[in-house]
């Protein structure tokens, strides 16, 4: 059974006129309205524990975010914004994503997709980045190697801008593979292909830094070279960074992903998925900013998982 975590709790992180706004779930929630017939099962937001986000973040970090916000901060950095709600919808968002990822490991669930914000790829150990507080996916997967002892999980990002944070969660650390197409360059300014790894994690990172311009082609082309990866690899549980701010429409950078391409990349790593995970896969929602091509790309994907379960 595939599954949808997409609450109105997460629309209380409230932003003001930023691009990372409540808005983006509205859309997504009009998008699946279209294909009234979906057999989905959704999912409830839960509170995630702080030992839970400590595993990637710094309990320091945490807790100064925390008070920041109950101070009245209205900036965690230049492009983070949060209200005073902000830091109870991020520990929902982990912690619905969590349970949902339990549910696939227990066998109840075989896939989902996590329609939560604020997003998470960019946040570092001790340090929030790019629209985001705790990641995510990145959370996790480190869930799933302590809690669920698994030895591979591997996480494929999409999001046009590199998951810096994801990246560094993990760069030395071979039981969680990162792989990531993005434009370069364009910010955050990681991502470099020579960004493989170090120490026992060296060839556990494979990065596809695309020009302006990229589109569909070079999407496939990256989650085809990302198969081959997982051939030697062999994921227990594959995780998505899925943001659609790759799509032509996007205001916020330069590659020309089409809503097809988005279809035929999620198909993909469901194929993927399917070979090496038992068809475990779990996408989380990061960037996308037009609303329109929010609305469609993702209702296209999720019809699509859906109808191969």
């Amino acid at each position: 059974m595939f599954a949808i975590l997409l609450d109105p709790v997460y629309e209380k992180h409230e932003t003001g006129s930023h691009p990372e706004r409540p808005a983006r779930l509205q859309a997504i929630r009009d998008g699946l309205a279209t294909f009234p017939g979906l057999k989905t099962t959704p999912l409830l937001p839960q509170i995630a524990d702080i030992a839970t986000i400590a595993r990637v973040h710094d309990e320091a970090y945490i807790r100064s975010t925390q008070q920041r916000i109950a101070d009245g901060a209205q900036r965690l950095d230049m492009d983070t914004a949060v209200c005073s709600a902000s830091f109870d919808v991020a520990l929902k968002a982990v912690g619905g994503s969590i349970a949902g990822v339990d549910q696939i490991m227990a066998g109840t669930l075989k896939q989902a997709f996590f329609a939560i914000r604020p997003p998470g790829h960019h946040a570092e150990r001790g340090q929030a980045m790019g629209f985001c507080l705790f990641n995510n996916v990145a959370i996790a997967a480190a869930h799933l190697v302590h809690k669920h002892k698994l030895d591979r999980v591997a996480i494929f990002d999409f999001d046009v801008h590199h998951g810096n944070g994801t990246m560094h969660s993990f760069y030395e650390d071979p039981a969680v593979f990162y792989s990531s197409i993005h434009q370069w360059p364009l910010y955050p300014g990681t991502g470099r292909e020579d960004e493989t790894g170090a120490g026992r994690g060296l060839g556990t990172t494979l990065n596809f830094p695309r020009p302006a311009g990229s589109g569909d082609d070079e999407y496939e082309e990256a989650v085809r070279l990302f198969s081959k990866a997982m051939d030697k690899y062999k994921p227990q549980f594959l995780l998505v960074s899925a943001g659609f701010d790759g799509h032509w429409s996007d205001p916020l950078a330069g590659h020309q992903v089409t809503e097809r391409g988005y279809v035929r990349v999620a198909n993909l790593l469901a194929d993927i998925a399917a070979t090496y995970a038992n068809g475990r896969m779990a996408m989380f929602l990061e960037g996308g900013y037009d609303l329109a091509a929010l609305k469609n790309c993702v209702a296209a994907v999720v019809k699509t998982l859906a109808e191969r379960m």
